[in-house]
């Protein structure tokens, strides 16, 4: 496939200029990863970015019990690997594939040399990375302040609107790891969903029937990551 297309299936990238990403596409691999993949675990170092396509990618933090929360959510508005050009190149979460599909891979040092280039590329990473800290910081209030009903509806609408779909294939044992909470709670929150006509549940897929209710249960810990995306270059 041509320079051109490989690097405007990702949003971030497709913002650049054709002669930026006729530059860059030597150094861009497509790779396929399944559903569950991880490709940082953390403390790892992080040796590429990764600009998803249509894969989205569950950012976790890791507690040495084992247990883990969701701190992001990253589709193919943005890139993987933030921490390597903040100047730390040890990933401090696991990065996991929630929405099996397309990512680009970039090794790290051309990664750099293109940041410290001072152009184009650095821009928008910088531009991502504020976003992307708006999301982890709504996402901190929401799990402090929100109930189980409002945390699911908010992490179903930021799932979808990554894996670019109106279903969901996850299990609720899946998402209780997501959420940072027991199955039980969420079993009865998707039948409270339900249960308002908001979602259909069944063996694994999760439709969203009503959208608007959705984001009205959701709330503004929703409303401002999705105000704050559409910011971005070619959202």
């Amino acid at each position: 496939m041509g320079t051109l297309l490989r690097g405007k299936r990702n949003r971030l990238l497709a913002a650049l200029r054709d002669s930026d990403l006729h530059r860059i596409d030597p150094y861009l691999v497509e790779l396929s990863p399944p559903l569950g993949e991880v490709i940082y675990e953390a403390g790892e170092d992080i040796k590429f970015l990764f600009f998803p396509t249509t894969a989205a990618v569950s950012m976790l933090y890791v507690l040495e019990s084992g247990e883990s929360t969701e701190v992001a959510l990253i589709g193919r508005e943005g890139v993987v690997g933030v921490p390597l050009f903040l100047g730390h190149a040890t990933s401090t979460t696991r990065a996991v594939i929630l929405c099996a599909g397309g990512l680009l891979q970039m090794p790290a040092d051309f990664a750099m040399e293109e940041f410290r280039r001072g152009a184009a590329l650095q821009n928008l990473l910088l531009r991502f990375t504020k976003v992307l800290f708006t999301q982890v910081a709504q996402t901190a209030v929401a799990n402090r302040h929100y109930t189980l009903r409002q945390q699911l509806c908010r992490w179903l609408l930021l799932s979808l609107d990554r894996c670019d779909d109106n279903e969901l294939k996850m299990t609720q044992q899946l998402i209780a790891e997501m959420l940072g909470v027991r199955r039980e709670g969420v079993t009865e929150a998707a039948r409270e969903l339900q249960d308002l006509g908001m979602i259909r549940y069944r063996r694994g897929h999760i439709t969203v029937v009503d959208r608007p209710a959705m984001e009205r249960c959701a709330g503004e810990c929703y409303s401002v990551v999705r105000a704050d995306y559409a910011s971005l270059p070619g959202t």
